[in-house]
């Protein structure tokens, strides 16, 4: 079995960079599972059930998300519909969404989103005892895929240990700078601290730079839009594509996946997609 894993989409520029070169990343590298982090779709902050259905349309197969999945309240009713999208399964109690998901196939695998505690904006449940138990509900031997937003990475790091042996793999998100940490464990799980994102090259973790400068320069509160990708600037796609034993779901190896284009020259609508 062969997935590819890809970080977060930031803003318009990141569902552009996904309508372009994902559909033919899923022809030339043969991939039978996509999974991406889109909880900064909707201009930077959040998701719509349209901007996710972009996404699908793209070639993207379940979606998962973190801190800003919540941000566009119109949204949160659909976490609890039948879209395949997951908000961290430890969130507290109650909330709405669900955290693991289990798509179809000849092999059965369960995508499991989880969100790490240090350095985060938000206050959620232990991720390690959280995890502990969902696999208690999961056969040894099954294909299992987690992503952990998170911004330390030795949380992160701790979580792939962790997990070591009991999963096929743990990718980070939320940073958005993509790491070269990639690696099978020596237990067969596939790991790297960060995916990165997909969206506008020229930016700052896929915000508008000037923006960002203004923010630390002037240490007020300023608004951080995505950044613009004006026609012949780049974006990109930060992934990474493993390859799994569906027997034993222990992974073979793990790449990295870094990809970028010209929305105009990729056949890309600079125009299409609405909204930011």
């Amino acid at each position: 079995m062969r997935v590819l894993l890809a970080g977060d989409v930031v803003g318009r520029p990141g569902r552009d960079a996904v309508r372009a070169i994902l559909p033919g990343l899923r022809e030339e590298l043969g991939l039978d599972l996509v999974v991406v982090n889109a909880e900064n779709a909707a201009a930077g902050r959040g998701l719509t059930v349209r901007l996710a259905n972009e996404l699908f349309q793209a070639g993207v197969d379940v979606l998962t998300s973190g801190n800003h999945i919540f941000n566009v309240r119109e949204f949160v009713p659909a976490l609890d519909g039948p879209l395949p999208i997951l908000r961290p399964a430890n969130y507290p109690a109650g909330v709405p969404g669900r955290g693991v998901l289990e798509v179809g196939g000849a092999t059965p695998v369960t995508i499991v989103n989880l969100m790490g505690r240090t350095f985060m904006p938000v206050a959620v449940d232990d991720p390690f005892a959280a995890v502990d138990t969902i696999l208690e509900g999961i056969a040894p031997g099954s294909v299992v895929l987690v992503d952990f937003h998170a911004e330390a990475t030795s949380e992160k790091q701790a979580l792939g240990w962790y997990l070591d042996g009991r999963v096929s793999v743990v990718v980070g998100t939320h940073t958005h700078v993509p790491t070269a940490d990639q690696r099978v464990l020596p237990q067969g799980t596939a790991y790297v601290s960060d995916l990165g994102m997909c969206g506008a090259l020229d930016s700052v973790i896929g915000d508008d730079v000037t923006s960002v400068i203004t923010r630390f320069t002037t240490s007020m509160p300023t608004r951080l839009p995505p950044a613009e990708v004006p026609p012949g600037a780049e974006v990109m796609i930060n992934a990474v594509v493993v390859d799994i034993d569906e027997t034993t779901g222990r992974a073979w190896s793990i790449e990295r996946v870094d990809r970028r284009c010209r929305l105009d020259e990729a056949g890309g609508d600079l125009e299409g997609g609405g909204g930011a």
